[in-house]
């Protein structure tokens, strides 16, 4: 069972690691964690506890805490879209937290809170089945970096590489070729 200090003790890191900070408030900083801790718990992952998550982590995985989309929105409002994670100036209080725009693809928010077209809901509850049509099936392809040579497989590129913090254009898709 995962504890609310691993928790924290794992944010900490990484945001330490990345040049970060976690929310000065402690109340606020406290529900994110448990938030955290819960979705770990119900799903196995650690998935952002500000957005709706389908329990099919390869669904999630852009959601997956921290996020892909966490940098590049600390990078332009100061902390990322919960708020767990945040830049010196919003951390000493010199840039206050609001709401900031949500960067993942409408798709894949709209897969996870169920209010799908029929399409995709076929496609979360029979994929686990196997009865599933090609044409619905989630598809995981294998992708590269070209500027570290970070690989992933998942339905699309990271929106940043986590390692080198370059961006998802600089990502190639691996081809089967047969030889």
């Amino acid at each position: 069972m995962i504890t609310l200090q691993k928790v924290q003790e794992r944010a900490n890191s990484d945001a330490r690691t990345h040049g970060y900070y976690l929310n000065p408030d402690p109340g606020f900083l406290q529900s994110l964690l448990e938030g955290l801790k819960e979705n770990e718990a119900r799903f196995g992952y650690p998935s952002c506890p500000c957005r709706f998550a389908s329990g099919n982590f390869d669904l999630d995985r852009d959601i997956i805490c921290p996020c892909d989309y966490r940098d590049p929105d600390v990078n332009e409002f100061g902390y990322c879209y919960c708020a767990l994670f945040v830049r010196k100036d919003v951390f000493e209080g010199k840039i206050s937290i609001a709401p900031i725009p949500e960067r993942r693809p409408v798709g894949k928010e709209n897969r996870a809170t169920g209010s799908t077209p029929d399409a995709h809901i076929k496609e979360i509850n029979e994929k686990v089945h196997g009865d599933v049509e090609e044409s619905s099936k989630v598809t995981l392809e294998l992708w590269y970096c070209k500027q570290c040579g970070y690989l992933c497989f998942r339905e699309d590129p990271p929106y940043v590489c986590p390692i080198c913090k370059a961006k998802q254009e600089m990502f190639l898709k691996f081809e089967k070729k047969h030889f």
